[in-house]
């Protein structure tokens, strides 16, 4: 059985020690236990051992988890990171912390619809596609930053940050950089970047989150 407290904490002291490496402070780096496939007991074994924040990809399948273990967690955060169809909107809005996944005008105008509708505003991240891959979601990289001022001018969206996921052939430090760059000229505080096999490349390209899925959870089926 996947010794999940043990596992978080290798992955813990592995983000530490990137963080002391690219001489940042302590703390600057929160890691987003990606626990999708994975049921709420694993999720429950996990906040035991100390993990607050987690990602899910499938809004159907957080809401199967996460308001049950809420009450007796209340410094659970929960992270949409998969891609979100419109009518899907107004359940993640409701349900999550943070939205990771925002891409298009469409999906920015539904949000902003559904905030109105509950009442709730969570952060909201810009997923760049910084490979102008065709197959990946994310905002076109030479559109990235007027999607960006549309977001906040004319959809009055709380966008806190920006994520990436770069090809899985190439160095993903450029990458990264430049995900930082455009982050620091938009005064953005948030970087979702880096996963398993590069978070300590992101955590010295700038991250702020991290999302590990496997290596805390084990593999999935």
């Amino acid at each position: 059985m996947t010794d999940i407290a043990a596992n978080l904490a290798r992955i813990q002291a592995r983000i530490a020690e990137a963080t002391a490496r690219a001489n940042r402070p302590a703390g600057a780096v929160t890691l987003v236990a990606v626990s999708k496939t994975n049921p709420a007991e694993a999720v429950a074994a996990a906040l035991a051992a100390g993990q607050a924040v987690f990602g899910e990809n499938r809004v159907q399948e957080a809401a199967g988890k996460f308001p049950a273990l809420r009450p007796d967690w209340p410094a659970l955060r929960l992270h949409i990171i998969g891609g979100l169809q419109t009518n899907k909107v107004r359940d993640a809005v409701r349900l999550a912390d943070v939205i990771e996944s925002l891409d298009r005008p469409k999906l920015a105008i539904a949000i902003a619809e559904a905030m109105a509708k509950e009442g709730r505003r969570p952060d909201l991240l810009v997923q760049v596609n910084t490979g102008d891959e065709p197959q990946k979601a994310g905002v076109p990289r030479a559109e990235a930053e007027a999607f960006l001022r549309a977001c906040r001018e004319e959809w009055d969206l709380p966008v806190r940050g920006l994520m990436c996921i770069p090809p899985a052939a190439e160095d993903p430090r450029p990458h990264f950089l430049h995900l930082a760059d455009l982050a620091a000229r938009y005064a953005l505080p948030m970087l979702s970047m880096g996963m398993s096999a590069d978070f300590e490349a992101a955590i010295a390209c700038g991250a702020t989150h991290v999302r590990v899925g496997s290596a805390i959870f084990g593999a999935r089926g």
